[in-house]
């Protein structure tokens, strides 16, 4: 294992793009370079697995994998901590690592920032799982543990069992999730989907949108689509409730909504609070995003000055191939399908307006902080939607970008050796519509496939994780 000497790229959040670039980081550093990925959670969470985790019982424990084999070499290490603050070259932990030599202040010299966003409440294993109907309300503590983990998801399947009703907050992919395998769970239970907008996934084609309603209208599904909740309306102290006593919202037009239990999947904003307060002016203000450039090197905001800007090099170059830790066994094709259906919540308030931007512009940018980036659901990536896969490119530009800077600092190469751009693919998705039905849009083709499994192929996830073939007893690890 290396010393507190080693020159040091920490990774903040081991998620879908974080854990990808810390591989490649891995892979690739020369020696004297070490690899620290930082996350609050003890096991990598597989958040699209969550909403069915959420309805259906027995799989719980395969949501949450083992960062254990992240990486072949001592050299590089894993830590279990929440990122208390941030400066341009340290990060405060919530603890110290003793174990490890480290106190809980970790100097780097790279860093990226893969933190994410704030999920919504029912994926949100941070925050309080809903009460059981008849129940008293849980108070556990939450630590970020697989244990802790389990127990939200059961409590969650007790809460939609108890519910006789259900009104599901939002048509993006998560609330389509969470309603389609309700009703397909539990045949019986009366649910009802509220869109504010209307039309589903309006940033996809058209047809994803009639599929997803034909699935509903067979499933019984109740959709009001045009109606916005009064969020107002769900703070109520005492909440308002019906003579059934059933919870009772209105929309922004006065309709009223009854039911027993209410799951809010909107409302999903990118976790920047570290930049802005190390630096506001790499926060976006209209949405909240960090900014960064086509590198996925952190920038400012349009009509903000550096006071010592680095002048970026930034052309593309053909990606290298790299050797993971954790590939063996990996069918690739498949993995890219499981990260391609992560797409949980669209918020188009949060859509930016850098598609518009050309290479060429980007050539002429700067980098505000050339040694950090920024990448996945936190950061403004030209109108990149949030989704897995999305973050799992972003991550090698990242990653493929720092080797490089690093090799010009270790003389292994000149500065002739240009970053790498990102570029954002087509808008690709798969959405669940109960227990076997899929729909998804992929290089502009639009179609359901019937061959779902209960577990959504959690497996294939393990794999890409260091656990080919893993078997049900490896995944209670």
């Amino acid at each position: 294992m290396q010393t507190s000497q080693a020159r040091t790229v920490a990774v903040l959040g081991g998620s879908y793009g974080g854990y990808h670039a810390a591989q490649i980081l891995a892979a690739g550093l020369p020696a004297g370079w070490r690899v620290v990925l930082i996350d609050r959670n003890s096991h990598v969470n597989h958040v699209y697995v969550l909403p069915r985790y959420g309805v259906l019982p027995g799989h719980e424990h395969k949501a949450f994998i083992p960062y254990t084999r992240t990486f072949h070499s001592a050299d590089h290490i894993q830590l279990h901590a929440r990122i208390t603050s941030l400066s341009p070259h340290c990060v405060t932990l919530s603890k110290s690592f003793p174990e490890h030599g480290l106190s809980d202040v970790l100097h780097f010299d790279y860093a990226v920032y893969a933190l994410g966003s704030h999920l919504p409440s029912p994926i949100n294993l941070w925050g309080a799982p809903p009460s059981v109907k008849g129940a008293a309300a849980v108070t556990a503590t939450y630590e970020g543990n697989k244990e802790d983990s389990i127990a939200w998801l059961r409590q969650h399947q007790m809460a939609i069992e108890a519910a006789e009703t259900v009104l599901v907050v939002g048509g993006g992919a998560l609330g389509i999730q969470y309603a389609t395998d309700i009703a397909a769970v539990y045949p019986g239970k009366q649910v009802t989907l509220l869109h504010s907008r209307h039309r589903l996934l309006p940033r996809f084609d058209p047809s994803m949108h009639s599929e997803i309603l034909e699935a509903m209208d067979e499933l019984n599904v109740n959709v009001i689509l045009g109606e916005r909740l009064d969020l107002d309306s769900t703070r109520e102290e005492p909440p308002k409730r019906n003579a059934a006593g059933q919870r009772v919202v209105r929309t922004v037009t006065g309709r009223e909504i009854a039911a027993d239990l209410l799951l809010l999947c909107t409302g999903q904003q990118p976790n920047t609070e570290l930049l802005k307060a190390m630096d506001d002016r790499t926060v976006v203000r209209k949405n909240g995003m960090a900014k960064v450039l086509r590198t996925m090197q952190l920038g400012f905001e349009s009509g903000s000055a550096a006071e010592t800007p680095s002048r970026t090099s930034a052309l593309h170059t053909p990606a290298p191939e790299t050797a993971l830790a954790g590939d063996e066994g990996v069918d690739m094709e498949q993995l890219e399908a499981v990260l391609g259906q992560i797409k949980l919540t669209y918020d188009p308030d949060h859509s930016t307006s850098g598609s518009s931007e050309t290479l060429a512009q980007a050539n002429e940018e700067h980098s505000a902080y050339p040694h950090i980036f920024a990448i996945g659901d936190a950061a403004d990536a030209f109108d990149a939607i949030n989704a897995g896969h999305t973050a799992y490119y972003q991550g090698e530009v990242a990653a493929r970008n720092i080797l490089r800077l690093v090799n010009r600092r270790e003389g292994a190469s000149s500065e002739d050796d240009e970053l790498e751009l990102y570029e954002p693919g087509a808008p690709m998705i798969k959405v669940t519509l109960g227990l076997r039905k899929s729909v998804f849009q992929s290089q502009g083709i639009v179609a359901t496939k019937s061959d779902g499994v209960e577990d959504l192929q959690a497996g294939y996830m393990w794999g890409s994780h260091g656990f080919p073939d893993a078997s049900d007893e490896e995944m209670h690890l």
